[in-house]
């Protein structure tokens, strides 16, 4: 079985995109945990409509780990609430997982309009793929076996930004990663609407600096905010 874990706060305009996506793939051995950091819009019905299971969440790395000790699969897809799944791609991408004998996983991703699909293309799915034997990179989407996640403790709930790549990179000093290539993830462009694309390359930039040479960030240096791109 597959545990698709998605942590949420006022979710309701994406999750029902991304839920609907899940149900139209040709595959039926999954589970929904829908980790919940208190929601006071309608993200919650949206989660019951859907059939998931609901969980009680927090920051992002809290939320994935709540999730993460309610799942009952072996293998755990850790996708955030504004993501879309291509009809069959999950197929794809757990043949591809299988064919080549992964413990973890990111994805290359995609998201509306040519602009922002091609600042993934170059500023994201790139460097994704240069580095992807020696300094591993995720965003939005991971894929995981439980027993991966359990044996690296899961997300550092510390961590205020970029808990995925400090997930993957200690994943894989513990097991075999990569970066699946069958297909591309739909992303929101919600993040460069909100800050401007240049703004938020910028940060992440400065936030691959911060891990390079001092770790994960910890601090508030950011000033990252839960659910500020919800609009």
């Amino acid at each position: 079985m597959l545990s698709i874990v998605v942590p949420t706060l006022n979710e309701e305009k994406h999750l029902p995109w991304l839920l609907a996506s899940i149900k139209k793939q040709e595959m039926n051995d999954y589970e929904i945990i829908v980790s919940d950091a208190g929601s006071k819009d309608s993200t919650l019905d949206i989660a019951k409509k859907y059939g998931c299971r609901i969980v009680k969440g927090g920051l992002p790395p809290k939320g994935k780990n709540r999730g993460a000790e309610a799942a009952r699969g072996e293998l755990i897809l850790f996708v955030d609430a504004d993501v879309v799944l291509n009809k069959d791609s999950l197929a794809k991408f757990l043949k591809e997982f299988k064919i080549k004998n992964l413990d973890a996983a990111g994805f290359l991703l995609n998201s509306q309009g040519r602009f922002y699909g091609l600042s993934y293309g170059l500023l994201y799915n790139l460097p994704c793929l240069l580095t992807e034997k020696f300094l591993p990179q995720a965003m939005s989407v991971i894929m995981v076996k439980r027993s991966v996640h359990q044996k690296i403790k899961g997300f550092d709930e510390k961590v205020r930004l970029g808990e995925d790549v400090d997930y993957v990179r200690r994943a894989a000093k513990v097991s075999r990663f990569g970066v699946l290539k069958s297909g591309k993830v739909f992303v929101s462009p919600r993040r460069f609407q909100r800050d401007g694309w240049l703004k938020t390359w910028f940060k992440y930039f400065l936030y691959q600096i911060h891990m390079l040479f001092l770790g994960p960030v910890r601090s508030d240096i950011f000033r990252y905010r839960l659910n500020r791109y919800k609009k």
